[in-house]
């Protein structure tokens, strides 16, 4: 059945039998020349097999663009976008070009295939991956476009959510002398600095844009239905959350994955794991979280964000997770890996500069901010280390300012001697950032121990407090962290006498609610130690399920 494909939407090549095995599930139509079989902007389209007839992939008209055919598939092709699997709306349409027979496949029977046929699943996973990366090339990315003001953080916010969960997107700085404008088709859309930043969305205008608002549009927020109860509520979606989501769906568990920013958390800042098992020569946390990410779709993990949990109560038999929007997820267990909230200098300025200078990640996104210009990077633990590793790698001249006398105290001996070598990195101990200066941006920073240092941007690394506020019910220590298992105090003990049976490991002082990953009291704050508590509390929500 397989016929001939043209770049950039390349189909699989299916025998007969695979192809049976997807048609069997799907709805036979006879479609005729100009018919569109799904529009952008979509929510629950299906996936198109084309037995005979051509079907053109098109990226719709814009205010500042005609519409472009991207793609002619013929039969044996499929068409579809990778957002298909979690439900997103579709960013193409795709349009009859020779009248023919097609295959309809809907959400729901494509889910249930790739859960059952490993074989199609790798196959269909890996087309559709695939083709996202091909069509990053192309103007397929003007379906999601920013503009915005260079270096404030409400662009840059904007930016960071769409690369984060993997959205073809372009994105255009402008400075306040320019005029914002769009023209195309006889047709002008003026803004000012006050609309900024401004998402458009199949064309259409989003001004003061939020990722929020953005993902609302796009099919990423939480889509519940009426008296729908999962079996598993996953609040956090950094390394601990993406491991738990995606070992419990792949052991049949419907799998809800919720993230106030968007999924991979500190480590999605990480410019470089070096001892992360099976990467010899590091990986980059971005890369990691994104294959992570998408092995959360391959097992039907619903990946949703932003969004924000505020509270976690117990209802009846179940447990209700309300969201910031006042929507509620139902769920027999959950997973708190919420992590932890960026520490600040207090200085003055600081929220000034939080716009236009100040990060709390080293990632090539924040790398385009400062462009090989002097920086600082404060703080003394591996994550400090490796940003101005990273940073000094890419052309910037470094200081690296350490509280404490001696690097070796917090920080991997490889990335000690890396820096002690590395001449752009220039190393003061026992020091402090005292003062910030600048303009509209950050230009310059005060370290006590040296005087003032021109700078283009102050990343820090100075450690960060657990997510846990918003769980007051959950037995927690002085500092916030979640005790679990056999860490829970005697008092909060007492309530599961009734019960009969102790904590399990990983759950909280409530009931069928588990905490993984920097949320816990007692986690080694390492990557990979927070993948092998994620996995682990998924064993431990099977046997209260079972119980």
């Amino acid at each position: 059945m397989a016929g001939p494909n043209l770049d950039p939407i390349q189909s699989p090549t299916l025998s007969d039998a695979q192809w049976e095995r997807l048609t069997s599930a799907a709805e036979p139509r006879d479609v005729a020349a100009g018919e569109y079989v799904f529009r952008s902007g979509e929510r629950d389209y299906p996936m198109i097999l084309v037995a005979t007839g051509e079907v053109e992939v098109v990226r719709d008209a814009l205010v500042w663009a005609d519409e472009e055919i991207l793609a002619t598939v013929g039969p044996g092709s499929i068409v579809g976008e990778l957002g298909l699997l979690n439900g997103q709306a579709a960013f193409l349409s795709a349009r009859v070009a020779e009248a023919g027979r097609m295959y309809f496949l809907p959400r729901s029977q494509l889910r249930r295939i790739m859960n059952e046929d490993d074989e199609l699943c790798d196959i269909i996973l890996h087309a559709l991956w695939a083709r996202r990366e091909s069509l990053r090339r192309g103007s397929a990315a003007w379906t999601l476009k920013f503009l915005g003001r260079d270096g404030s953080s409400e662009f840059l916010a904007l930016r960071r959510f769409a690369e984060r969960i993997d959205l073809i997107h372009a994105a255009h700085a402008v400075t306040d002398h320019e005029v914002l404008k769009a023209e195309a088709s006889g047709k002008t859309l003026q803004f000012t600095a006050d609309d900024l930043p401004v998402a458009f969305i199949q064309g259409e205008p989003l001004v003061r844009a939020t990722p929020g608002m953005v993902a609302d549009r796009l099919g990423l927020s939480y889509q519940g239905q009426a008296d729908e109860v999962v079996d598993l509520v996953v609040i956090g979606g950094g390394p601990a959350g993406l491991a738990a989501a995606i070992y419990g769906a792949s052991e049949g568990l419907e799998t809800v994955l919720l993230d106030a920013v968007a999924p991979g958390g500190q480590a999605a800042a990480t410019s470089r794991i070096e001892n992360f098992l099976g990467f010899p020569f590091g990986v980059s946390g971005g890369d990691l979280i994104g294959q992570a990410t998408l092995q959360a779709l391959k097992f039907g993990v619903r990946v949703y964000a932003p969004c924000e949990a505020i509270a976690l109560d117990q209802h009846g038999d179940d447990l209700d997770v309300t969201l910031a929007d006042g929507r509620r997820i139902r769920t027999r267990s959950t997973i708190v890996t919420s992590g932890a909230s960026y520490r600040r200098l207090q200085l003055d300025r600081w929220e000034d500069f939080e716009r236009a200078g100040i990060y709390y990640a080293a990632t090539p996104l924040e790398l385009r901010q400062v462009a090989e210009s002097p920086v600082v990077v404060v703080g003394g633990a591996n994550s400090a280390g490796q940003a101005a590793l990273y940073l000094a790698a890419n052309g910037c001249d470094v200081n690296l300012v350490v509280r404490g006398d001696n690097l070796s105290f917090r920080m991997s001996s490889y990335l000690v001697d890396r820096l002690l070598e590395d001449p752009r990195v220039h190393v003061h101990t026992q020091s402090h950032v005292v003062g910030l200066d600048g303009d509209r941006s950050l230009r310059k920073v005060a370290i006590d121990s040296v005087g003032e240092v021109d700078a283009r941007g102050l990343f820090c690394f100075i450690g960060a407090d657990p997510a846990t506020s918003w769980l007051p019910d959950l037995d927690r220590d002085h500092d916030g962290f979640v005790r679990t298992g056999t860490d829970i105090t005697v008092q909060s003990l007492t309530r599961w006498q009734e019960m009969g049976r102790e904590p399990l490991p990983f759950e909280t002082s409530l009931p069928r609610i588990f905490a993984a990953g920097d949320v816990r009291r007692g986690s080694m704050k390492r990557v990979a130690a927070a993948v092998g508590e994620g996995s682990s509390a998924v064993a431990s929500v099977h046997r209260a399920l079972a119980g």
